[in-house]
């Protein structure tokens, strides 16, 4: 019996040192990798497109013309459209990768007229998805704030829109 006690222990003494530079103490595989090229963003603006507060009479409170996503223009305090005035949103077209969302952001803005000039804030949709051909358009309605006596003119001016990917 003590010798077989002696062998066992010597067996696993010899089974549990490991192998040195025997063959198979390596092996190798490959891995993966992957990387996703999206289209860029392009925005641009409709041509002949523009954010029209129509026209008006300021009176002599103020106060403020609204022209909604869809186009829909609203006079507000004593600011009164006239008749045929005609408002109209603005509106943009997005190309990129097809099916994905994109944020918009739109700046304020101000109109002037010489020396003259009144503010404006925008509104369009803050998400949007592109379509299955990577296509998207998108409106943007103000406000503008019109001052008490406002001096008659044409104003005009510019604002800012950002299109990013979500």
């Amino acid at each position: 019996m003590k010798k077989i006690a002696i062998f066992a222990a010597a067996s696993a003494a010899v089974l549990s040192v490991p192998a040195l530079a025997a063959p198979g103490n390596q092996s190798t595989a490959d891995g993966a990798a992957t990387a996703e090229v999206v289209a860029p963003l392009t925005l641009t603006h409709d041509a002949g497109a523009t954010l029209n507060f129509g026209t008006f009479v300021p009176g002599t409170v103020g106060g403020s013309v609204t022209v909604s996503r869809a186009g829909n223009g609203t006079a507000g305090g004593d600011v009164t459209l006239m008749p045929g005035s005609v408002e109209a949103a603005d509106s943009f077209s997005v190309a990129g990768d097809a099916g994905r969302r994109f944020s918009i952001v739109t700046g304020a803005g101000t109109v002037s007229s010489g020396s003259n000039s009144m503010a404006f804030t925008t509104d369009a949709r803050a998400n949007h998805t592109l379509d299955s051909s990577g296509a998207a358009s998108f409106n943007v309605g103000g406000t503008l704030t019109v001052g008490a006596n406002q001096p008659a003119g044409v104003y005009t001016g510019s604002y800012s829109v950002t299109v990013t990917y979500n």
